[in-house]
């Protein structure tokens, strides 16, 4: 087709995009439509449609380092189709030849050449689509309805890769994945359900959460797993995150991210936490981990940490509409938020975490008890924050230090979500297990069953944390939550 200038395209799909609804409801549209169109799904390289009685072909041609696609428009025409264009839209759907020198009325086409194929989807969809005119880039809103079953697609286009980068930045739409109408439109009729991923890249562990939504708009865990990848080793000293423990952890995100497509999942969002937010080379680390990982992390606020480990715990835990304490401890602070029943009064995050104190004072081998009595003095005046509050009706621990130590609890040699949520941890099974770590080198810690062998150096600083933090709180005992951080993102982001 000359002179069609092909453009590179950004388009996701979905319910629910968070700020960029926003985002595009304070912006007027230049144009509204509404189209019934015919689709040929035959695979993800060819977008073949019939629009006005047009059969429309477009190729993908090249997907750039950004994600974006550049497709290129190689047929518009009418019907019938003359026997040279019926044999190029055969040629795109791997579809048999037409008889030579035959016309053929749209009708014909479909009944004749594809439906007899088995191989060419046929779908019929009504659209409803918003043009907008963002930073020099056409963006598009759509609402899609296909035999009964609807879904959103949003799309940024430009000849400008660049630009389309920017804008999809700027809308809020960074992490969505980039799918293609004809990948988009398969999933809406094959009724698969909508998954996201999420990724809390934290000092010591990166935790992977791929759900899906039920039926009942509630979420059904897919995946979910954390990787110990010490990315802050040697901060405390040094005040910068160094470079193996940055290739260690951008190697992690890369394979999490890899996972997240197979997974099929729409969304990817990315959350850093205390490591990032102290470290002096943070741009320098983000701007790696984007070019090693190709995905964006968010370094969220200690009390924005907080608020969503709260909303984790009010999703997954009946705990009634008594005062509550919810603390999530991790490798470099400790997130504290209280409130009464689903309301919030207070939130705020220490620099309390298990590597601090680790690299501090050795606590990753055997430990004397003047030692051990030196790091729980240190950690309680760290903790003054919590001196004096009243004590509250339940008090809800969550993070690595703490679903190991119930998983060592429970010997749990293969880790069982099931049995650590909801779980009860009093203060003379802590007390237990620090005596346990205090007399034991890491190597010997790794033999414990239910401890994972990666966090052995630091499990002793974790567990002495979660019983400074009983202790200031009056509490023998606490539930734990296999739910944190990455729960409450999902929630948050993509929908209770």
């Amino acid at each position: 087709m000359q002179g069609v200038i092909p453009r590179w395209e950004w388009r996701t799909f979905g319910v629910r995009f968070g700020r960029a609804e926003d985002a595009f409801a304070a912006v007027e549209p230049a144009q509204v439509q509404e189209s019934d169109e015919l689709y040929l799904l035959a695979g993800a390289e060819h977008n073949v449609k019939v629009r006005d009685d047009l059969m429309d072909i477009k190729v993908l041609r090249e997907i750039d380092v950004d994600g974006l696609e550049r497709w290129e428009p190689v047929m518009k025409t009418g019907f019938p189709l003359p026997p040279d264009d019926a044999s190029r839209v055969c040629e795109a759907l791997d579809l048999a030849p037409p008889r030579a020198g035959e016309t053929y009325p749209l009708d014909r086409f479909v009944a004749e050449l594809v439906e007899p194929s088995g191989g060419v989807r046929v779908v019929r969809v009504h659209k409803r689509r918003a043009r907008y005119a963002i930073e020099g880039c056409a963006a598009e809103v759509t609402d899609v309805v296909t035999n009964g079953r609807s879904t959103r697609t949003i799309a940024i286009e430009s000849e400008d890769a660049s630009a389309v980068v920017a804008v999809v930045r700027a809308v809020g739409l960074d992490g969505y994945v980039n799918t293609s109408y004809p990948v988009g439109l398969s999933r809406l009729v094959e009724d698969r359900p909508t998954r996201y991923a999420v990724i809390d890249v934290g000092t010591n562990s990166v935790k992977f959460h791929v759900a899906q939504r039920g039926d009942g708009g509630g979420w059904t865990t897919v995946v979910d797993r954390a990787e110990l990848t010490r990315l802050g080793e040697g901060l405390e000293g040094r005040g910068e995150i160094s470079a193996e423990p940055l290739e260690r952890t951008v190697e992690t995100i890369d394979g999490m991210v890899r996972e997240a497509k197979r997974q099929d999942a729409v969304a990817i969002a990315a959350v850093g936490t205390a490591g990032l937010r102290i470290a002096a080379n943070r741009d320098d680390v983000l701007a790696a981990v984007r070019a090693g990982a190709g995905v964006s992390v968010e370094v969220i606020p200690g009390e924005e940490e907080s608020r969503l480990a709260y909303l984790a715990v009010q999703s997954g835990l009946g705990l009634g509409e008594g005062t509550l304490v919810v603390f999530d401890t991790g490798g470099g602070s400790s997130q504290f938020t209280f409130g009464v029943g689903s309301r919030v009064d207070e939130r705020f995050s220490v620099d309390v975490g298990a590597v601090r104190y680790t690299e501090r004072f050795g606590l990753d081998g055997e430990v004397s008890t003047g030692t051990l009595r030196d790091a729980l003095a240190a950690i309680s005046d760290d903790l003054s924050r919590l001196d004096g509050r009243p004590v509250p009706d339940a008090l809800v621990g969550m993070g690595g230090a703490i679903t190991n130590i119930t998983a060592v609890k429970h010997g749990l040699a293969t880790y069982d979500p099931d049995v650590v949520q909801g779980a009860v941890l009093d203060r003379a099974e802590i007390d237990r297990q620090i005596d346990l770590y205090r007399s034991r080198t890491a190597e010997a810690r790794r033999a414990v069953v239910g401890l994972q062998p990666k966090r052995a150096e630091v499990i002793l600083a974790g567990a002495c944390i979660v019983r400074t933090v009983m202790e200031k709180l009056g509490q023998e005992r606490l539930t734990v939550s296999d739910r944190g951080l990455r729960h409450g993102v999902l929630i948050d982001r993509f929908g209770g």
